[in-house]
């Protein structure tokens, strides 16, 4: 046994900590979602509650192994690939946008021909995007405080994808703008340009709100009025938000078991937006601080590879990952705790789903692979 385990620690090179906490989300992740399907499962599949498991457990280890081919590249590969990736997002999320499958009032989803299968190309654009900003961004190793090194290179592009998401995805494109800033930041932007990215973010969104008045089909501008309504007066999804609640004061400091929860069968996307609630259910207070403990961890571990980094790009990359990662993360848990308006925003690594699964698992792998280079040179 002791060989085994060390021929995998060997083939798992970078940040050991990272893989830990890869490692202990998938099994956090498997748990959860057993037991927040288990009433959907019986539903659907005439008692077959192991289905939706079955199904999440192949797209989880599908998502494992591109983490591991991932780290395995080197990272500046990624640079190269950037450029590439935008000009293939871009008409993806036009045509999404135009002929996406709708769920749930929203048109976030492709078919994929012959297969059955769905893709959600905002996931793509997500990566794409801090891929080629960080590129940008690491192309000047000065202070960038030229309007041409900051306007057509970074803000143009972040204006773009962001405002091709919102859309049918708001939260997702919100928490991708506010990523984007975040790493201008980081990356000695000066601050004006900054600035500007946020006034013309806010303009970006004045223009949405309006022709969602007009073109509702397109632009969800009701599900986003709605939402913040139900979060100031108690209207709407309230009956979710309540029942999160229940779940998670159920769950106490030690919670009620694997498998036992109760407001599983109320919660009827525990398995995805609400699957925090369902892990505070099941293992209490000490099962919640753990798995925010895991995110913050991983923030610790990114901001060394940042640090530690001999390459600009590399600091920018694994910086804006992880971003990307913990505020989508900490957005999830706001939402089940009711700090926020309900937002649909999946906790990563952990949800249910396929898309969104795969590429974070696909983000895990890349910043692997800037920390394993990081730890050949040092």
């Amino acid at each position: 046994m002791s060989t085994i385990a060390a021929r995998i620690y060997a083939e798992l090179r970078g940040d050991k900590a990272i893989w830990a906490i890869v490692a202990l989300m998938a099994i956090f992740s498997l748990m959860a979602v057993y037991s927040a399907t288990g009433s959907l499962a019986y539903q659907k599949y005439g008692g077959n509650t192991e289905a939706y498991l079955i199904k999440h457990g192949v797209i989880l280890l599908a998502g494992l192994f591109l983490t591991y081919v991932f780290h395995l590249m080197h990272y500046l590969r990624f640079s190269k690939w950037a450029p590439v990736l935008m000009v293939i997002v871009i008409p993806l999320l036009m045509y999404t946008i135009a002929f996406g499958v709708e769920r749930n009032d929203a048109h976030r989803w492709i078919d994929i021909p012959l297969t059955g299968l769905t893709f959600q190309p905002s996931e793509l654009a997500k990566l794409a995007l801090i891929m080629y900003v960080a590129r940008a961004i690491s192309s000047k190793q000065e202070y960038i405080k030229d309007f041409q090194e900051a306007f057509l290179p970074i803000i143009v592009p972040v204006l773009i994808i962001c405002g091709l998401i919102a859309p049918a995805n708001l939260s997702t494109a919100i928490i991708l703008f506010f990523t984007s800033m975040l790493m201008m930041f980081v990356g000695r932007v000066d601050l004006k340009y900054v600035g500007l990215l946020l006034f013309l973010g806010i303009v970006l969104f004045s223009f949405l709100y309006t022709l969602g008045n007009f073109f509702p089909d397109i632009v969800r501008v009701q599900t986003w009025t709605s939402r913040v309504a139900a979060f100031m007066d108690g209207s709407g999804d309230v009956a979710q938000v309540t029942q999160a609640k229940i779940a998670i004061a159920n769950g106490n400091l030690f919670g009620l078991g694997p498998g036992n929860s109760i407001q599983r069968n109320f919660l009827y996307v525990g398995y995805s937006d609400f699957i925090y609630a369902i892990i505070c259910e099941e293992y209490g207070v000490f099962g919640g601080a753990l798995l925010i403990g895991l995110y913050v961890l991983l923030f610790f571990r990114a901001t060394r590879l940042v640090t530690k980094s001999p390459k600009a790009f590399g600091a920018m990359l694994a910086m804006g990952l992880s971003i990307l990662l913990i505020m989508q993360a900490f957005v999830n848990i706001a939402v089940s705790v009711n700090l926020i308006p309900v937002t649909g925003v999946t906790l990563p690594m952990i949800s249910y789903g396929g898309t969104s699964l795969v590429f974070t698992c696909v983000a895990f792998g890349i910043i692997l692979s800037v920390s394993k280079y990081i730890e050949s040179v040092t």
